[in-house]
């Protein structure tokens, strides 16, 4: 690739500007960036709605001037190789890069939106960008009561915070257990008891139905009109945007499917995340779950690739940073002429739970944490010191793992998991010296 070749960017998120950053001058590279504010890191964003670290904690490495910042891509030209912008300019490309992350899921909830209508009601917030983390943060009042939907990790680090700030916070996960993807049944518990005594109340295999809305201009009653509209659905054209407020309808609660209701000033949808895909699928790509590319990330279009978030290899969509990150510097090397190819990324999930001082849990997962018949398992606990550790193994094979409490070992750990390594010494890699 020469410096004269155009690469155009749609993302301005964490994957996307890494791309644009290891590319550097072997590319004219222009990145289309949705959001106005600066580019920042979206796993941070619980640490600041706890209060923990300011917004500018949060910045990416400032991209220069190949971000165009509060610009949206509305439509790929595949034959004249352009893309139409809202502010209607086009950019040019030689190669396009789909970087266009994932929305918030919302779910069907009776109330959620009036029919036709794209208004969240006041109170009701989403947890995906700095713009809802803020508004959120905006909402809190002494007093307030807050219901979390999802107890999935978004969920479980959205009520972690809002707990710290001071909110009564009740978590409402429909699954049997909290962060189910991640953790067994086993870990699960421990990180129940941990929520619980930072004051989390928590209802698991347990539906919320609807929301109960204070119409405009009256108290009281919920609100009949709003129907379900269907989880994640987003508007047909170009990428989706997400739900405004309009200001005109408040949340004064949840009702459960099975009729009992739960009183909230706040309410959070933590329900998971959905590729963007609207560009690609208008554009006659192959869209799956995500968009389906190949080793080189490449689309059925030998000039548009995609990472991050939105893309999907091997029938896999990460949603992890550490995914967009190694997925940005293979198609970094592929587009300068490099012999590199993605094979996948073997995920390590960490989450620190702050709590009172000497309280905060700290855990991390990964590979296969429920074993298969035939698999052994060596578990390790300690009630006194809160610690737990567990390791699957498949023949002579690490192939997953959960900790809470000491991480001590937990790079040891992954190595061996990520090299597919025969662990030579497993009671020295699971004890807290297996590190060093």
């Amino acid at each position: 690739m020469t410096s004269d070749q155009r690469v155009v960017v749609i993302g301005g998120g964490l994957a996307g500007l890494r791309l644009a950053q290891r590319l550097g001058p072997a590319a004219a590279v222009t990145v289309l960036g949705e959001e106005t504010r600066a580019p920042y890191n979206r796993v941070l964003l619980a640490e600041v709605l706890a209060g923990r670290y300011a917004p500018e904690v949060t910045a990416l490495p400032a991209p220069g001037p190949a971000l165009r910042r509060g610009v949206r891509a509305v439509r790929i030209d595949r034959t004249d190789r352009t893309v139409l912008c809202d502010d209607g300019t086009v950019a040019q490309y030689d190669a396009l890069v789909l970087a266009t992350g994932s929305n918030a899921v919302l779910p069907p909830l009776r109330g959620l939106f009036e029919p036709e209508g794209r208004d969240l009601p006041d109170g009701v917030h989403a947890f995906r960008t700095m713009d809802d983390c803020l508004a959120l943060s905006a909402a809190l009042r002494p007093g307030v009561r807050a219901v979390v939907i999802g107890g999935g990790l978004l969920g479980v680090s959205a009520a972690r915070a809002l707990a710290a700030r001071g909110a009564q916070v009740v978590l409402a996960q429909q699954g049997e257990r909290l962060m189910e993807r991640q953790l067994d049944a086993e870990a699960s518990a421990l990180l129940h008891t941990h929520l619980t005594s930072l004051g989390v109340e928590i209802h698991t295999e347990c539906r919320v139905r609807g929301l109960r809305i204070q119409p405009a201009g009256g108290p009281g009653a919920a609100h009949p009109a709003g129907q379900a509209r269907p989880a994640g659905q987003v508007p047909p054209a170009g990428q989706a945007r997400p739900a405004t407020r309009g200001g005109t309808r408040k949340v004064t609660g949840v009702e459960l499917a099975d009729g009992y209701r739960l009183e909230a000033n706040l309410v959070v949808l933590a329900c998971g995340v959905r590729p963007r895909t609207g560009l690609a699928r208008a554009a006659g790509l192959d869209v799956r779950t995500g968009i389906v590319v190949d080793d080189h990330l490449r689309t059925g279009d030998p000039h548009i690739h995609a990472i991050g978030d939105c893309a999907e290899h091997a029938g896999q969509v990460y949603g992890l940073a550490g995914a967009a990150l190694e997925q940005a510097d293979v198609l970094a090397a592929v587009l300068t002429g490099g012999p590199a190819a993605y094979t996948g990324t073997r995920a390590l999930t960490r989450l620190t739970l702050g709590g009172a001082e000497n309280a905060s849990l700290d855990l991390a997962a990964f590979g296969e944490t429920t074993a298969l018949p035939g698999d052994d398992v060596v578990r390790l606990a300690d009630a006194t010191r809160r610690t737990y550790r567990k390791v699957v193994l498949r023949g002579d094979r690490l192939v997953g793992g959960v900790l809470l409490g000491e991480l001590s070992t937990v790079g040891a750990l992954a190595r061996t998991w990520e090299g597919g390594e025969a662990p030579h010494d497993l009671f020295h890699l699971l004890t807290d010296d297996g590190g060093h």
